[in-house]
């Protein structure tokens, strides 16, 4: 049956809803797109190819664009394609509402797409050696960049006599930030995670090997179908368990995307997250005398005014400047245009 882009618009199928399908999807697809194709949802990737999920539709297809120039690159997990109807092949992918992309490894100029589509991010660290704030701060800025609402999660509570000395040092990073701590294998105790992901929307899980992501996963699903794998004692590392980006359902209705562990995640085209995690470095740097102020030795500089007073943290600002200048690094190699780097408040 053919299905018109007013239907897709004013009543979608209840199928495509559970997927995820929202107005703006709709309003991304032309009449003459809906007559000829079929939307559906990108669920893993693989080598080549990706499993996707549409109404009375589950299978494998190729994930090579009929465009090569297409910008979007090729599909990632989370996306929405339209699918041709009678050959099934892909022809295009819908605007994106969020997007996770990072500095593809050992190649400066090409960036690989992690995840789209996403609602809610997952930061997952564990209550030993594991948790770090750097990182942290890192998955902050990534998930205020692309509008994705942050929750800090912190397994493996049963690991320490004081679960919330790591909570408020979570919490201190920023006003208003969500910060659960939970047993990862203890069904009624990561139950309130499930509530954060309702009928269609989706939560992605980022965090270094070994924090627990795996365990979360089968936990929530109440399936422990995803293997996981000890940590070693002596550092808290573990070892990446996830190979295939991919979501699992939930019995709320939700989703749940799970990602290769990645221990670093360079920044790319991140100001506005920067600023955002940021915003009190940014403030003060609005009052420094001087509008190119570098913040080391100048007259009038509020921020040196801040650290000489104690209301702002050396190593926060240490953290802050690194992240930027990665930032304009990883920026600027991507664009082939700016400078690889330059030191943070110069040139403002």
């Amino acid at each position: 049956m053919k299905v018109s882009c007013r239907h897709l618009m004013e009543a979608p199928d209840p199928l495509l809803v559970d997927l995820g399908w929202t107005p703006a999807f709709s309003m991304d697809v032309s009449a003459e797109e809906a007559q000829r194709c079929r939307p559906v949802r990108v669920m893993a990737v693989h080598r080549g190819m990706v499993a996707v999920a549409g109404p009375g539709l589950e299978r494998m297809i190729s994930s090579v664009l009929p465009d090569a120039g297409q910008e979007d690159g090729r599909p990632t997990v989370g996306d929405w394609l339209l699918i041709d109807r009678d050959t099934l092949e892909l022809v295009r992918i819908l605007k994106r509402a969020s997007l996770f992309k990072r500095r593809a490894p050992g190649d400066d100029r090409r960036v690989q797409l992690v995840a789209a589509n996403v609602d809610t991010l997952f930061i997952v660290s564990s209550c030993n050696q594991d948790f770090n704030v750097p990182r942290l701060e890192r998955y902050l800025v990534l998930a205020r960049e692309v509008g994705v609402k942050p929750v800090v999660v912190l397994t493996k509570i049963d690991l320490t006599d004081a679960p919330e000395r790591f909570a408020d040092a979570a919490r201190a990073l920023q006003a208003g930030l969500l910060v659960e701590t939970v047993n990862a294998r203890d069904p009624e105790n990561v139950a309130r995670l499930a509530a954060l992901c309702g009928r269609g929307e989706t939560v992605a899980l980022l965090g270094s090997s070994g924090v627990g992501k795996s365990t979360l996963v089968n936990t929530l699903r109440g399936s422990d179908d995803i293997a996981t794998q000890a940590v070693r004692e002596q550092d808290g590392k573990g070892r990446h368990t996830t190979t295939v980006r991919q979501m699992h359902r939930l019995d709320g209705g939700g989703w749940l995307m799970d990602t290769p562990g990645m221990r670093e995640f360079q920044l790319l085209d991140a100001a506005s997250g920067l600023a955002e995690v940021f915003d009190d470095i940014v403030l003060l740097a609005l009052e420094c005398r001087f509008t190119n102020c570098t913040h080391t030795a100048e007259p009038g500089c509020a921020i040196q005014a801040a650290l000489a007073n104690g209301t702002l943290a050396p190593d926060r600002l240490q953290r802050w400047g690194k992240l930027t200048t990665e930032n304009d690094t990883n920026t600027g190699t991507s664009a082939e245009r700016r400078p690889r780097a330059r030191t943070p408040g110069k040139g403002r």
